[in-house]
């Protein structure tokens, strides 16, 4: 469905699906996602959009440069457990600002240092000779993502082994629109 709503996007075909009153007046007695995305805090990926999909239908967290910490597992764990959602997907994003900012040093003395520190695991994975050192460090910052809420206990690792819960990863080439999965 995320990605049959991204090609419909690309093309220009967003049907903007629950996004009149009725929908939001039935999404107030309750909610019943059927994908949380984490994705990166960035004004040009919202998840709504790039993937069609309207009120109720993802439970997107976002923060930059798409870390996983402590607040971000509870929030996954709460889609997982109580609202039931069966996927997350780990979502980056072309030319990162928070890859990028960590790449050149971080920003000692700053919070901004915190969002680097979460990101550094994984640009260590990647050669300082790469040829494209962001793009394969946005791909490694991902992947690094995915791993950590697939082995997050309690609930995301339990959820994982039941085969109730896939995590996927992808990155969203901001101008193309296109989501490429990992």
């Amino acid at each position: 469905m995320l990605l049959a709503g991204n090609r419909r996007y690309r093309l220009n075909f967003a049907s903007h699906p629950h996004q009149d009153s009725e929908f939001r007046v039935r999404t107030s007695r309750g909610q019943h996602p059927f994908a949380a995305i984490l994705t990166c805090a960035d004004s040009r990926v919202p998840p709504e959009i790039i993937f069609d999909e309207g009120i109720g239908d993802l439970f997107v967290v976002r923060v930059a440069g798409n870390i996983v910490d402590d607040a971000i597992l509870g929030s996954l764990e709460y889609a997982v457990e109580h609202l039931n959602v069966e996927l997350i997907l780990v979502l980056g994003h072309s030319g990162c600002g928070a890859v990028k900012a960590t790449l050149e040093g971080g920003e000692p003395g700053t919070h901004i240092e915190k969002l680097a520190e979460a990101i550094r695991p994984a640009a260590r994975l990647v050669p300082k000779d790469s040829r494209d050192r962001l793009a394969a460090t946005i791909e490694a910052n991902v992947r690094l993502g995915v791993q950590q809420l697939k082995s997050a206990k309690p609930i995301l690792k339990a959820s994982c082994g039941a085969g109730k819960l896939e995590i996927h990863g992808a990155v969203y080439d901001l101008p193309t629109g296109a989501v490429n999965l990992l």
